[in-house]
């Protein structure tokens, strides 16, 4: 199950402290103490300690990743939340692609079906709290990229999706370049036949 364990119990100050992180120098170390440096002393706000991880903005020693880093870039800062929401509650978005848009009662019922009815009504009540209260903070107009998949053979008659990408690489005077070439929705095997041979004979 990808649902994270971690949940805020009072998202009251979840906004200020995502600002404060971003109007601050990253620390070494994540830490009670940081938090409580931005003026955060509350144990409510203790708990997004757990959720930063989750979200793969700390690892677990609470050192900032990339992702943290990313974070600090105000004109970024919203897209790189949803990518860590996305990447959090990835089994959530495998059943509805646009999860950040259910209501709360919806999401309720979505984390209780993926735990199997192993957490309580409490318990899944934050996390959709905390979910919800989060993914209005991100913007998901920007899908996650996803690279075209390299293929060594044509398509076969049953690939549902006839427009593939070849990847070729080729090496010049030591610099490698990446070559992607669209084939045609074809039936006909001598096509892609010849498309081949001719990227063996110009590409080598």
């Amino acid at each position: 199950m990808a649902l994270p364990k971690a949940y805020l119990t009072s998202t009251k100050n979840l906004s200020a402290i995502l600002d404060a992180i971003k109007g601050a120098k990253a620390p070494q170390k994540f830490t009670q103490r940081f938090l409580e440096s931005l003026e955060f002393k509350s144990p409510y706000d203790r708990l997004i300690i757990g959720v930063l991880k989750a979200l793969k903005f700390l690892n677990e020693d609470g050192v900032p990743t990339q992702r943290y880093f990313d974070f600090l870039d105000q004109t970024q800062s919203a897209h790189v939340l949803a990518d860590g929401l996305r990447d959090a509650y990835d089994d959530l978005f495998q059943v509805n692609t646009s999860a950040q848009t259910l209501s709360r009662p919806e999401l309720i019922n979505k984390f209780k079906t993926l735990s199997q009815g192993q957490l309580s009504e409490s318990v899944l009540d934050k996390m959709a709290l905390t979910f919800s209260e989060l993914a209005k903070l991100g913007d998901f107009s920007a899908s996650p990229a996803t690279p075209p998949k390299p293929l060594s053979e044509p398509p076969s008659d049953t690939d549902p999706d006839k427009n593939k990408q070849v990847n070729r690489k080729i090496h010049v005077d030591g610099l490698i370049y990446n070559i992607y070439l669209s084939l045609p929705e074809s039936r006909d095997q001598a096509v892609y036949d010849a498309l081949f041979r001719s990227l063996r004979e110009h590409l080598g």
